[in-house]
């Protein structure tokens, strides 16, 4: 895999700007209510209001007519009273029916069942509150389904090596196969494969926790990157010798070309986060190349200060757009059926899970952009400012 490492001063790439999904919207906005001090119009404390100011009118009125028919005032009282009650029956009604479907809507989830949701038919804090219920309901049935699909995942590429490295040991002990170099290679790949799975997994389980530190220094973009390719080199030539499995590249094919622009380019990140992101698109890129295809790694100066816009683009298949939303989700391995070229395959799916995270940390930006052929990845990290939640 040769590698073509320079300065251009080829012209700031195109930027995406997604769309922000404001997830601490008000409540009562969901509804288009105004508020009126306080009070909407549908809000329970304004039926509560009108309540008492019509019980208060007709107790009133049932007076003005017993005063003036001469009504007994007992009758009055009665009368009063029984169409209070039924109207503060038909008020509470109305505000605890919704009450006992949350409570059942609840329990349901407690008990594991993320199915059921509250109806969402009500303008006032109670219809607020179901759709809070709704959204929590969604979010646990998605943590549920990515835990089952983790698990299941996780089963599935922990067996494959470990069945490998078993049957190559099985045939040693039954003396059908020798130990030999070649045997104890196949061995060694499998666990390789293996161990770098289990990297992986850890790598991702600190960076769900919270437990790595960011490490934040001023650096020289250039020769971060340069060294970053000529790694990325030196692991494909040390394993093209062995047959990959372990996640990692073998191809030799692919040129490498980096292009950071202007050549005294700084960033203020954590080098050890970065080198993971890098790593990890350019070992995806890779793999995805067509035979003697170039990865391109470009680099340039961001709005805010210390600021870094990297972008990483193949010359592949691309991927669809169907499929971009999935495209940084655990062991997803995109719509390619098979990867492209000698030497390649299919890696464990958490190399750009980990990019991700990695940006994440840094309160950056990571997808995919629109490319005329092969994929792009866009990064951007925001360098001193703040990181925005």
């Amino acid at each position: 895999m040769g590698a073509d490492v320079m300065s251009g001063a080829v012209g700031p790439a195109s930027r995406r700007n997604p769309g922000a999904r404001d997830a601490g919207a008000n409540p009562g906005s969901r509804n288009g209510g105004s508020s009126w001090g306080g009070l909407r119009p549908f809000s329970i404390k304004t039926k509560l209001g009108a309540l008492v100011v019509i019980s208060v009118l007709i107790t009133t009125g049932l007076l003005l007519i017993a005063v003036r028919t001469e009504t007994e005032l007992r009758f009055i009282t009665v009368f009063s009273m029984i169409a209070t009650l039924l109207i503060t029956q038909f008020v509470a009604h109305s505000l605890t029916h919704p009450l006992d479907e949350m409570n059942a809507v609840a329990r349901s989830i407690s008990h594991g069942d993320y199915t059921r949701r509250v109806r969402e038919n009500r303008r006032d804090e109670l219809g607020d509150l179901a759709h809070t219920i709704n959204l929590m309901a969604d979010e646990l049935e998605a943590q549920d389904r990515q835990r089952k699909e983790l698990v299941a995942n996780v089963s599935h590429e922990l067996r494959t090596p470990i069945a490998g490295l078993r049957a190559v040991l099985e045939n040693i002990v039954d003396g059908i196969s020798a130990a030999d170099p070649e045997t104890m290679r196949i061995a060694l790949k499998q666990t390789e494969r293996l161990g770098r799975l289990v990297e992986t997994l850890l790598d991702l389980s600190r960076l769900d926790n919270g437990v790595v530190p960011l490490k934040k220094r001023r650096f020289e973009v250039w020769p971060y990157l340069s060294g970053v390719l000529k790694e990325a080199n030196m692991v494909a030539s040390a394993r093209a010798g062995i047959a990959s499995g372990s996640g990692s590249h073998t191809r030799t094919d692919v040129h490498l070309h980096l292009d950071v622009s202007p050549p005294e380019l700084t960033a203020l990140a954590d080098p050890e986060r970065i080198h993971q992101v890098v790593a990890n698109l350019i070992d995806n890129a890779v793999k995805h190349s067509p035979p003697h295809g170039r990865v391109t790694v470009k680099a340039r100066r961001g709005t805010a200060p210390e600021s870094l816009d990297l972008e990483v683009l193949d010359e592949g298949p691309g991927i669809p757009e169907s499929e971009r939303h999935r495209v940084f989700e655990r062991f997803n391995r995109g719509g390619v059926s098979a990867p492209h070229g000698p030497g390649s395959d299919g890696g464990t799916g958490l190399g750009l899970a980990i990019a991700r995270w990695a940006v994440d940390l840094h309160g950056g930006r990571i997808g995919v952009a629109e490319s005329i052929q092969g994929c792009r990845i866009q990064v951007t990290l925001p360098g001193e400012t703040q990181r925005q939640s």
